[in-house]
């Protein structure tokens, strides 16, 4: 069972950045397409964006445009870059595949956008 670790959120202000990471144990993760998922209070999660084993990515409308998402299969580690964050994206991130049944969710990471 592959294990995910996210990190790198924390409290910005509207129009700011932040990088998440994602580790995972495991050189099984390169065989996948990951995603990077997020849940705002009082919904459901919901994938944001997703990169396959080539790189090529692909963004939910939402962020389009403002997130990069990205891997490096030597640290089994995925990103997201999020620029011109807005409150909008307030919500706990989470990675883990984008098909199939997905891994054991990680702790997930904290990001609060508010002036």
């Amino acid at each position: 069972q592959v294990q995910l670790v996210e990190s790198g959120g924390g409290l910005v202000q509207p129009g700011g950045s932040l990088r998440l990471s994602c580790a995972a144990s495991g050189s099984i993760f390169r065989l996948f397409t990951m995603g990077w998922y997020r849940q705002a209070p009082g919904e459901q999660r919901r994938l944001v964006a997703s990169i396959t084993t080539l790189g090529i990515t692909n963004y939910a409308d939402s962020v389009k445009g403002r997130f990069t998402m990205s891997r490096d299969n030597a640290k089994n580690t995925v990103y997201l870059q999020m620029n011109n964050l807005k409150p909008e994206d307030t919500a706990v991130y989470y990675c883990n595949k984008k098909d199939g049944v997905p891994w054991s969710w990680g702790q997930g990471t904290q990001v609060t956008v508010s002036s």
